[in-house]
């Protein structure tokens, strides 16, 4: 019987995203992610390589993820609400992917794709730029703090959500409490962003 190497692949990368997301690159090992995951650990050596690397192509991944279903688009007012909206949808929807974001910053070590984050965020910042000299967006911030803050906006909810249980006293399970953060997000960032 042949090995279904796409299947492993997915069951090993499904595993460290649970594992890096709770315990972190340095909390963890490759003999719990191949545990989790039913594989041989050197199995997984051979498709990786060392732990580091395993972080960074779950990270990658999840961003591309993250980037195919959060688009900015043509970014109007009403759209730069709904870009938020979207990316607080991605975020409760993914709640491991602000861990592994907040435990890449907290290693220190190499950013997971670089390069290419960097070719993905600058083209946000440069729609955004487009809109504000149209004066479809306030110009009275800089392009890529509005940018970062519109995603903070969103995805903040996910990153302390101790601070925002204290804060609002609300079950962010609630359907009704999900949409009524995600409504803030939006008008929060329609107003961040309105034209003066």
């Amino acid at each position: 019987m042949a090995w279904d190497t796409q299947e492993t692949r997915r069951r090993l990368k499904e595993a460290a995203v649970a594992e890096f997301a709770e315990r972190g690159p340095a909390g963890t090992t490759m003999a719990r992610i191949a545990g989790r995951a039913g594989i041989n650990k050197e199995r997984l050596y051979n498709y990786f390589g060392d732990k580091q690397s395993l972080f960074e192509t779950v990270l990658t991944d999840e961003l591309d993820k993250l980037a195919a279903g959060v688009a900015l688009g043509n970014p109007g007012y009403q759209d730069i609400g709904e870009f938020a909206g979207r990316t607080f949808d991605y975020h409760a929807d993914h709640p491991e992917l602000a861990r592994l974001l907040q435990w890449e910053g907290l290693g220190g070590g190499p950013v997971a794709d670089e390069v290419n984050r960097t070719v993905h965020y600058q083209d946000k910042v440069r729609a955004v730029a487009a809109a504000q000299r149209e004066g479809v967006l306030d110009d009275g911030l800089d392009p890529a703090y509005l940018v970062f803050l519109l995603i903070a906006l969103a995805a903040w909810w996910f990153s302390v959500p101790q601070l925002a249980a204290m804060l609002t006293g609300a079950d962010p399970d609630a359907p009704e409490e999900r949409a009524r953060r995600r409504a803030g997000v939006v008008e929060a960032a329609r107003r961040l962003a309105a034209p003066r």
